[in-house]
């Protein structure tokens, strides 16, 4: 779900922050989904991952897109990404291609989106002699081997990163994900859909678990892409336990942003490393560098963009826990939360299952589902079985919202990869490690012949 333009004026005081998230606030016939996917580039010939340069490399994709209407976003002279409408398509730090999609009224139109974007892809990387792949991580390219995007505000990341964790580079280098982005009606809706997301956050995780391989070996994991999140940066990661707390609301999350380190500053199209400091400090005017400069709105908003809980507050709602994969997986993603989020009957349902969970359960959940996915244990059960359960509500509230396609059908057909995974009790990932340690005898590039786009 792109953003809207902030207006660039100048923030006189910390109740505009607050002000800005509140201005999400939306009546229920207005709710929208936006759905936002990442994969990975790679050559056919050598299954080498894209550089940004040459001529098949990320610039020539941007540029054959174009031919579909889309309109270059820059960076100086530098193509960085593309914009259609309300869509857009950015560079991740690696070279991994995402479409940030437009705000769309049903699953139908978002699944239809997802696969024209997917459609107009692989038309240029035919001709382009490349293809793209729909995993959570890289499996077989180093850190070394993963090309680095052109884009300032990388650079700065790249170099904060080593300050706060051992994993902030595989993050940004050799992860995909898929997320989904909601709308909310006020703040008791927005705290109630947060609290469910970020409880349910691990289960979600479970059920897409797609990236056990890591340099040509599995890793030890069914989601690394979620496991590498646990070591990236405390300050601006994990399950946020004061979303729980009495009296949280819009001007809690405002308080929690203010005190996250920043990344940069952007004036007059220079980035300025300001990194380690925080939006308290911009707002007294005292960061290093910029003495006396304040914020304006756009400012808020990039530095909101910048905070990588499990589920992010902008003027709507993320979802954030799940590793990318094949087409129908990035349709089910947003069906299984919609399902659960936008009907008010499945939302009350899921607050029911969560709220008496502790944080410690909630702090377990999250280690150890990277590890372990749907058998993870949960007081006398398996995550398997929360599973079953809260996928049930999905499909009650989408079955609920009875919009339908041209041929009949309701939203519910979206979460099918879903149910055959609840169905066999087992993952993708641990479809992949069997496939790898049997038929493909240890090969991982059979990944690419049979999970590529």
């Amino acid at each position: 779900m792109a953003e809207s333009e902030a207006p660039s004026k100048r923030i006189e005081s910390r109740t505009d922050l607050i002000t800005y998230l509140e201005s999400g606030c939306k009546p229920r016939d207005q709710w929208r989904i936006g759905t936002e996917h990442e994969k990975f580039g790679y050559h056919l010939r050598d299954l080498t991952p894209l550089q940004y340069g040459g001529d098949d490399g990320v610039k020539t994709v941007l540029e054959g897109l174009q031919r579909f209407g889309w309109v270059p976003i820059m960076e100086g002279d530098t193509i960085i990404g593309l914009k259609l409408g309300g869509a857009s398509i950015t560079l991740e730090p690696g070279g991994q291609f995402e479409l940030s999609g437009d705000v769309l009224h049903t699953l139908h139109q978002t699944c239809s989106e997802v696969h024209t974007h997917l459609d107009q892809v692989r038309q240029v990387a035919e001709e382009l002699g490349i293809s793209f792949l729909g995993l959570g991580f890289s499996p077989k390219w180093s850190l070394q081997e993963t090309p680095i995007m052109p884009k300032k505000r990388y650079e700065i990341m790249r170099a904060y990163m080593l300050k706060v964790g051992k994993l902030g580079r595989e993050m940004m280098f050799r992860s995909c994900t898929v997320q989904v982005n909601l709308d909310f009606s006020d703040e008791a809706d927005m705290v109630k859909k947060f609290r469910v997301g970020l409880a349910l956050q691990p289960i979600v995780t479970a059920l897409f678990a797609n990236s056990p391989f890591t340099e040509g070996k599995p890793n030890g994991f069914l989601s690394y892409r979620s496991h590498v999140w646990l070591d990236t940066d405390p300050h601006r990661t994990g399950m946020l336990p004061f979303v729980f707390e009495d009296g949280f609301g819009f001007e809690r999350y405002a308080d929690y942003a203010l005190d996250v380190p920043m990344y940069f500053v952007v004036r007059d199209g220079k980035y300025n490393d300001i990194s380690g400091n925080s939006f308290r400090n911009f707002l007294t005017g005292t960061l290093p560098g910029l003495p006396g400069e304040k914020p304006r709105l756009t400012d808020w908003e990039m530095h909101l963009a910048t905070i990588f809980p499990e589920v992010r507050l902008k003027r709507f709602i993320e979802m954030r826990g799940a590793d990318a994969g094949p087409w129908r997986p990035l349709c089910a993603l947003p069906a299984f939360w919609v399902g659960l989020l936008y009907d008010q009957t499945s939302l009350d349902a899921a607050w029911d299952l969560v709220k008496d969970w502790s944080e410690e359960e909630r702090h377990m959940l999250r280690m150890e589902v990277p590890k372990s996915a749907l058998h993870t244990p949960f007081r006398q059960h398996k995550v398997l079985d929360i599973a079953r359960q809260v996928l049930d509500m999905s499909r009650a509230g989408l079955a609920s919202r009875n919009e339908l396609d041209s041929a009949g059908n309701d939203e519910t057909q979206y979460l099918h990869p879903l149910n055959d995974i609840v169905t066999a009790g087992r993952t993708a990932a641990e479809d992949m490690l069997e496939a790898y340690r049997g038929p493909w005898q240890g090969d991982i590039d059979r990944i690419f012949a049979e999970y590529s786009y």
